[in-house]
Parts: structure tokens; C-alpha cells; sequence
């Protein structure tokens, strides 16, 4: 966590806020003492792409086609 004075704060807002968006928290002081604190929104949700990275990063998944489904070759002749 890093602490920054107002004026400093006012001049690097956007750049701050990329920080506060990749997950730093930035305190905001005025004279050397915090008066307020900059941090991430929480997520509110996570899209599909998110929840199947992980489980590859986990090694993948691994499901077997139900065989109550799988239909009898039909036979044309």
C-alpha cells in the first residue's frame, strides 16, 4: 500500500487508478496523515472465460459421455 499527498494525487489520478484496478490500494494524505483510501471495486461477477481458465490451470476436466444417451446404430439395409 503506498501513500501519496493530495497534489500528487490530483496530478497522477488516471495512473493511480490503473494501480487501484490491477488491485493495489493507494492511501491519500494530506500533510503526512491518511485521510482516505483508494481501493479495488470487488468483482461482481466473473464471465465463463474466467471460470474455465482456472479449471484448466488445474489440469483440464475430465467428463464421460452418459451411455443412457448414446443411441443404437440404425442399420439401413
Amino acid at each position: 500500500m503506498q501513500q501519496v499527498q493530495i497534489a500528487e494525487a490530483k496530478a497522477h489520478l488516471s495512473a493511480l487508478l490503473e494501480r487501484v484496478e490491477a488491485g493495489e490500494e493507494i492511501v491519500i494524505a494530506r500533510r503526512g496523515k491518511p485521510v482516505a483510501r483508494l481501493i479495488p471495486e470487488p468483482r461482481a461477477s466473473r464471465s465463463a472465460a474466467d471460470v474455465f481458465r482456472e479449471v484448466w490451470a488445474a489440469g483440464g476436466l475430465d467428463i464421460e459421455a452418459p451411455t443412457d444417451l448414446i443411441a443404437e446404430p440404425i442399420d439401413l439395409d
